[in-house]
């Protein structure tokens, strides 16, 4: 039997220091959740979990590639609110649906194109032309539906998001689980994923050695476009409505995600199997919260604070490590001169 030390070894050699924490941190928050309510471990909650934040895990996915890439994209959680609002404009001008659901992803297209060509192109910062598109795409939304909401969605689309389709699971989880394993596949076992890796490190370097820089950054744009307009329209099913403000502030979340699970702000490094446990954490979070009774305001509150420790602790963890290592070389070359 291997010793406990020597397993806990494999497990941090294989995953990593900061997913095994996150485990841990899991762990914990489902035990004390279950302790809160005796309801929180059933089928129906753990699916309910995923269920309403499903439109969230769901762009965290992509934001994780966009984040390993060196870049952010402030402007998912508006591109959701206007592919919503796009759906239901375009269904209550009475256009046939496979043209409005079309409509939505090339919305979503041209959104991530657009915010593609300013970054790649005309060199300006991800995070000034998204913080833009932040509110332009909201503003469009707003235009298109002003303050009136549209509702009465035909039945089969209301049921997609509302129904489950496999046992006990909706369409949505589905796609989130489907989008995950592509992801994975893509990210670790892939010439692109190896790109979007060293990019994120330097891009300079990448650009030097032959990689297409423009090229992998305008595919991630606008892929977390068209991945944004498929979240609105799981919402607009999901919900049975679509106003202006959909998915309003879904931005601190979703970045919260991604950087809880270890991927640097700086880019060059995570993976999606930490976000996925960051997923998870967020997840049981915010349901344990509100079997506790806790208010909204409180839940982001303390979203908000894990937004700020997932930005810290990394980096406080790699001064330690730095410094250790440092002061072991520094005790090496003592001895060798000794």
């Amino acid at each position: 039997m291997p010793s406990s030390s020597k397993l806990a070894g494999a497990l941090r050699s294989y995953f990593g220091g900061w997913e095994l924490f996150l485990l841990a941190i899991l762990i914990v928050t489902i035990i004390a959740n279950a302790a809160i309510s005796p309801f929180f471990l059933t089928i129906g909650n753990q699916i309910n979990l995923f269920q309403l934040s499903i439109e969230k895990i769901i762009v965290a996915l992509i934001m994780t590639l966009i984040i390993i890439n060196g870049e952010i994209d402030l402007s998912v959680a508006s591109m959701m609110g206007l592919a919503a609002v796009t759906f239901g404009w375009g269904f209550q001008q009475g256009f046939p649906m496979p043209i409005v659901i079309a409509l939505v992803f090339l919305v979503g297209l041209a959104g991530g194109a657009f915010n593609a060509f300013w970054i790649t192109k005309v060199g300006i910062p991800s995070l000034v032309v998204t913080l833009a598109m932040l509110i332009g795409f909201r503003g469009l939304a707003r235009v298109l539906v002003e303050d009136r909401g549209i509702t009465d969605f035909p039945e089969w689309f209301d049921a997609l998001g509302q129904q489950p389709i496999l046992g006990p699971f909706p369409l949505s989880i589905l796609i989130f689980f489907a989008l995950l394993i592509i992801l994975i596949v893509v990210l670790q076992f892939s010439g692109f994923g190896r790109k979007v890796y060293v990019i994120g490190n330097n891009k300079d370097v990448a650009a030097f050695s032959g990689i297409n820089v423009g090229r992998v950054k305008a595919i991630l744009f606008m892929a977390a476009g068209v991945i944004s307009a498929l979240a609105g329209l799981l919402y607009a099913a999901r919900v049975g409505a679509v106003r202006g403000d959909v998915a309003l502030g879904f931005e601190l979340d979703i970045i919260t995600m991604v950087l809880l699970g270890g991927v640097s702000i700086f880019g060059g490094s995570g993976s999606l199997f930490g976000a996925l446990l960051s997923i998870l954490i967020v997840l049981n979070l915010r349901n344990g919260m509100a079997l506790a009774n806790v208010t909204g305001h409180v839940q982001t509150g303390v979203i908000g604070m894990l937004l700020i420790l997932s930005v810290l602790l990394p980096n406080i963890r790699a001064y330690f490590g730095n410094l250790y290592a440092g002061r072991k070389r520094l005790k090496q070359r003592d001895g060798k001169r000794a």
